[in-house]
């Protein structure tokens, strides 16, 4: 146990490199989590929401983004959740697939994976798979609070969905009023 107190995952660039960047979280790590949800709409109406990092606040409570630089393999962002300030990167951007990100705050390091599949032709598996480790984490912070959040984004993303207007084909712009 104690060796697993230590732990502090590979360095940055490493786990951005050799796991973020192949859609591979550190199996490794303390925490390792995977939750998923099937959603009732397309891969390519997911991703949109998924990608609109700016715009995470306003479905999902407990998140702030300070700082953004587009969504792109190397770009940057920073942003809060319950408070924690975090520091990421995008690693993997896989239009209607995957969005993979490394993350760090204070002496811990992440990657999140979120996969995208079809399921029929009007519904997605959103998979969240995140791992997280540093040192004493186990101490701080369990398995059981990171799938909570997990499924709590996984349920904010999915009313976000339910709650945006559907825009079908031949529908004009839509008119403020």
């Amino acid at each position: 146990m104690p060796s697993r107190l230590r732990y502090s995952g590979p360095p940055p660039e490493v786990l951005y490199r050799d796991y973020a960047a192949r859609g591979r979280v550190d199996r490794d790590a303390q925490l390792v989590s995977s939750s998923s949800r099937i959603v009732g709409h397309p891969a390519e109406r997911v991703w949109e929401t998924l990608t609109d990092v700016p715009g995470w606040p306003s479905w999902a409570a407990n998140v702030r983004v300070t700082a953004f630089d587009g969504v792109r393999p190397g770009a940057r962002f920073r942003w809060r959740l319950n408070g924690v300030a975090i520091r990421s990167r995008f690693a993997v951007v896989r239009p209607g697939r995957e969005l993979t990100w490394t993350g760090a705050f204070l002496w811990f390091r992440a990657v999140d994976r979120h996969v995208l599949e079809p399921v029929g032709e009007h519904a997605t598996r959103v998979t969240i798979t995140e791992s997280l480790a540093g040192p004493l984490l186990p101490l701080l912070y369990s398995a059981e609070r990171l799938r909570a959040n997990h499924e709590r984004w996984l349920a904010d993303l999915a009313a976000a969905l339910d709650a945006r207007p559907v825009r079908r084909a031949g529908d004009g712009p839509s008119r403020g009023g």
